[in-house]
């Protein structure tokens, strides 16, 4: 009798039909919410932010999008503050890039809140001032070792 190869049957490769290419409506906050920064994941579906008043929180990815939406560092998340517990928050809503820029349009995020422009969005090539950690060998230098 041959392996199994597979993770399922014709149903799973089939797949979902979602359409996450469509355009959603841009949700701001209401009294109980607030926008955040992720800062690290943590793993088991939590995820630690930095929210705008300033308060880091532990964050909880509800089930509804745990596995489905994917979350990683830098990206902005809307949250639920939970009334008994001050240091831990919900995730409610992962924002695209482009609602991410919308918000900062918006004047929603402070300016201090850097998005994602990339994975080396904050090197410069051209900068040379004194935080510059980088050595540059000539030839000669090269030839003395």
């Amino acid at each position: 009798m041959p392996k199994n190869k597979g993770k399922g049957g014709k149903n799973r490769k089939r797949g979902k039909n979602e359409a996450d290419d469509e355009k959603r409506e841009l949700m701001f906050k209401e009294d109980g919410q607030e926008y955040a920064q992720v800062v690290r994941m943590l793993g088991n579906g939590r995820c630690e932010a930095m929210c705008i008043d300033q308060t880091r929180r532990l964050c909880h990815i509800r089930g509804k999008m745990h596995k489905k939406v994917w979350i990683t560092a830098g990206d902005i998340i809307l949250v639920g503050l939970r009334d008994y517990q001050d240091d831990k928050a919900d995730v409610i809503l992962k924002y695209m890039p482009d609602e991410a820029r919308l918000l900062k349009a918006y004047k929603e995020l402070p300016d201090y809140i850097r998005l994602n422009e990339g994975i080396a969005g904050d090197l410069d090539e051209d900068e040379d001032g004194p935080d510059n950690n980088y050595i540059e060998f000539g030839d000669e230098d090269i030839d003395q070792i």
